[in-house]
Formats: structure tokens, sequence, C-alpha cells
């Protein structure tokens, strides 16, 4: 990506970025870290599409989405993510683009720990960058492939170079200015090592907004076979259990919600409807109670059932 700086400033500015790049320090990486990788990981088998101007996002895109089986080129890309007014493209678009194609865009954690093990699991990791400076920033998308551990160097497929190998140092300098922001690109139904519950939630809760909560379904299933005690991903699975005709296993997925968060007024007021849907009115009155009781957007319901009722 081309920067935006006046030809004028340039000198200076390229100066200032050796200096910092010459005081730049290594990332201090957890002992748990150097125990558990092995020293080199490379995984060739990402493709590569180089980058022209302003490019880089659209052809960060098209090689984890080739990599995920999912064919697309930069050109078909470009129209869906390019911004002309921002001469680049911004991370929503990133993140829909991803979406769009039937593929989960999982942010990860923001640190290098997260991102090398990652990349141990097999995983290409999309990541951005600011390669100048903050108050002058040069954005810039690429894809971490791997790395080298004792020699303390990162592996990307990056702007025109298929192999760009920069220090952990160098790297996380210009990382850090984006806040390390980055993510994985995943089928459905599957949930890539080391994504937190948290970070699975707003995945999978972006793409249920745009394919429906039946096509999210398999993804919930994932996120609750990892994380089995997230009340909030229990009460998206009942609600996605629901959509797909499963009544049963839904009032289950929203009675554990309110076993592992007894304060989730939604879950007991879906919990109370199902649970009169299946003839079950002692039972209902027991949830509506509860979620009458809590403070929110779900007193009202729960209460104008049990007037009904």
């Amino acid at each position: 990506m081309k920067t935006l700086l006046p030809y004028a400033r340039f000198a200076g500015v390229f100066m200032l970025t050796l200096l910092l790049a010459a005081c730049a320090r290594s990332p201090v990486l957890l002992d748990s870290t150097y125990e558990a990788l092995t020293p080199q990981v490379e995984n060739r088998t990402v493709p590569f599409f180089a980058q022209t101007e302003y490019q880089c996002g659209p052809a960060t895109l098209a090689m984890v989405l080739n990599y995920q089986g999912v064919e697309v080129d930069v050109d078909q890309l470009i129209p869906q993510v390019f911004l002309p007014g921002r001469d680049g493209s911004v991370q929503p678009e990133m993140l829909a683009t991803v979406r769009r194609h039937q593929q989960l865009a999982y942010p990860i954690r923001g640190t290098m720990d997260a991102l090398l093990n990652h990349l141990a699991n097999g995983d290409p990791v999309v990541v951005m960058q600011n390669l100048s400076l903050p108050i002058y920033p040069m954005w810039h998308y690429a894809v971490a492939i791997g790395f080298d551990l004792p020699d303390e160097t990162l592996i990307l497929r990056s702007g025109e170079r298929e192999r760009h190998t920069l220090s952990f140092s160098r790297f996380d300098a210009t990382w850090a200015r984006s806040d390390r922001w980055g993510f994985i690109v995943a089928d459905p139904g599957t949930l890539p090592e080391g994504i937190t519950a948290r970070n699975a939630l707003e995945a999978i809760s972006a793409y249920e907004e745009i394919h429906g909560p039946k096509e999210a379904l398999s993804s919930w299933q994932a996120l609750i076979a990892r994380y089995p005690s997230n009340p909030l991903s229990q009460f998206a699975l009942g609600n996605a259990l629901y959509a797909d005709g499963q009544p049963e296993k839904a009032m289950a997925a929203f009675d554990a919600a309110t076993q592992y968060d007894a304060q989730m007024g939604a879950a007991w007021l879906n919990l109370g409807i199902l649970r009169l849907q299946q003839n079950k009115p002692d039972e209902a009155r027991d949830a509506l109670m509860q979620a009458a009781s809590i403070e929110g957007s779900w007193q009202e319901r729960a209460q104008q059932l049990l007037d009904e009722y």
C-alpha cells in the first residue's frame, strides 16, 4: 500500500522509522510458548497473490480464502473490500467479505504468544500493520504463515514478496500500531485452537446475522464443545436449535444457560415459553417467574405470560 505522506517529508519520516526500528525490542514470550512450540514452522501450502497499489486487503483475503478452498481471485474481491476514498481496505469490510464467502473470521488475541501458537497449529493469520509512524499511518495487511523461533523471525506473505521474513521485534512494532489486530478464517462448524470464547461469540454472531441461525448452528455447537460453561454460548445455541426445529434440545441449552448464569433473564424467558409450548405449565411458571424478577427488557413479556396462564 502507498504512503499518503508528501514527498517533502519522506526522508525525515524514513530516518525516524529507522531509528524506531533500531530501538525496537523483541517481545517477551511466555516460557510456556518456548516449551510448547517447535523451533521452525512454515505453512507452504498457503497460496500467494501479489498485491498491486492499495490492494493488500483483497490480496490477503484471496490467499486465506483460497487456502480454505474458496476459489476467488483478487479482482473479484477488490470491489467488495477496497474503498477508493480511503485508499485501501478497512477491518469491517475485510471481515464482512470473509463472511459473505460462507467462512468465519475469528479475531485472535493480540499477543505474539497467541499469534505463534496459531501458526504452530497450522492456521495462517491475517495481520494488520502500520509500516510508517502512528501520526502518518501506512496501513498494510499481510498473512503470517510461520516462524523461526531460535532466529526470532516471522514468515509472511506480504506485498510482492511470497516469503517475507521479519524479526519479531520489527514485526511487533508495526503490528502494535494496529492494536495487534488479526484474524483466522475457518469453515463453519469449526473453532480453531486458541480462540477465546468472547472472540468466538463475536465471530459466530456476526456470521449468523448474515446467514441466519440455522447456518450458524454447527458453529455454536463447536463453541459449546470447547466452552460448555459459557452461558451466552448456551443461549445462542438454544436460539439456533429452536430455529432448526429442535425445541427439546433448545430447552436443554436455555436451561444450561440459566445454570451457568442465574441472572440471564432472556434465557429464563425463552425457557418458560418453550415449556409452555411443550405443555409443562408448572415448570414454565417457575421459569417465567425467574425472568419477571430480573430487571431487563424481558420482564414485561414474562409478566404478561404469567398473567395469561
